[in-house]
């Protein structure tokens, strides 16, 4: 990021706070909001989890400036459709003008800290359904970590529904992240089985007063053939975690894509931070398998 960029975000977030809500009124929105039927979305909502970890380095995403300037150098690839993201990031790529004719979706309940006593009460601390029509976003994007052994759950379940109503209710998408949970000594672990994937769909599915708006967010398992035959909703596939073995992660996301219903990627940390360091040949490879 070029330091005039840098300055720009810190004199505009302390002068004039004031000109974010203006910027998200003035953004360019894409219409129609659809190119094709693939789409690719880059994802940087990991620090509001306090998730800054990637592969081997335990800090990787802790320097903002350069975690933008990676969302920045992905967004300017040709063939890459847009962002999700909480209020912190929307908003600098908003002042940075990164924004215009993307597909933009606020990240909306980050409460459950890995780690914490607290970590299943995925409560909504970031967007609101009502905060993202107010900035004019196209979605939102919501965890759901299923676990029958928590009593919790049922409060997540309960506020993603609502909020899956209210954001049909103006014609946004909900984008429902599920997954079936356990704990294994004394820690939270999803469970990333077919078997697994398939019951936490179908929960998702039934929130809210109606499915037109909601898409799943789900992760590349074994026997994804089964899996996408769980729901007739659109699917958008899950990066997860730095994986060590770009070429085998490639092929897996190339076989998921190819089966009926699922649409596109929602990627993060194995795009912004590949390997090599190399941001915006991982996001072309990416792009070239939709």
């Amino acid at each position: 990021m070029h330091s005039d960029d840098h300055n720009r975000l810190l004199d505009t977030r302390f002068f004039n706070p004031g000109a974010i809500s203006e910027l998200a009124q003035q953004r360019r929105v894409r219409d129609p909001l659809f190119d094709s039927g693939r789409i690719l979305i880059v994802a940087a909502d990991h620090p509001a989890r306090g998730t800054i970890k990637v592969g081997d380095h335990p800090n990787a995403m802790a320097n903002r400036t350069d975690l933008l300037s990676r969302i920045v150098a992905a967004l300017d690839v040709p063939g890459v459709d847009g962002v999700l993201g909480t209020p912190d990031v929307i908003e600098d790529l908003l002042i940075l003008g990164a924004l215009d004719d993307k597909m933009v979706f606020g990240s909306m309940n980050r409460g459950g800290l890995p780690g914490a006593v607290f970590e299943m009460d995925d409560r909504f601390t970031g967007y609101s359904a009502e905060s993202i029509v107010e900035s004019r976003l196209d979605g939102g994007k919501m965890l759901i970590r299923i676990n029958p052994d928590d009593p919790g759950t049922v409060n997540t379940l309960e506020s993603c529904g609502r909020a899956v109503s209210t954001l049909a209710a103006s014609r946004r998408i909900a984008m429902v992240e599920p997954f079936m949970n356990m704990r294994v000594d004394g820690r939270n672990q999803n469970v990333l089985t077919a078997d697994a994937v398939i019951r936490s769909m179908g929960i998702a599915s039934a929130l809210g007063s109606t499915s037109a708006y909601t898409w799943l967010k789900i992760p590349v398992v074994e026997d994804m053939a089964r899996v996408v035959e769980a729901s007739t909703l659109p699917l958008v596939l899950l990066g997860g975690e730095q994986q060590n073995s770009p070429d085998e992660m490639f092929s897996q996301w190339e076989k998921a894509l190819r089966q009926p219903g699922v649409r596109g990627i929602v990627v993060g940390r194995n795009l912004l931070y590949p390997p090599n360091d190399d941001v915006e040949a991982a996001v072309k490879i990416a792009v070239s398998l939709l």
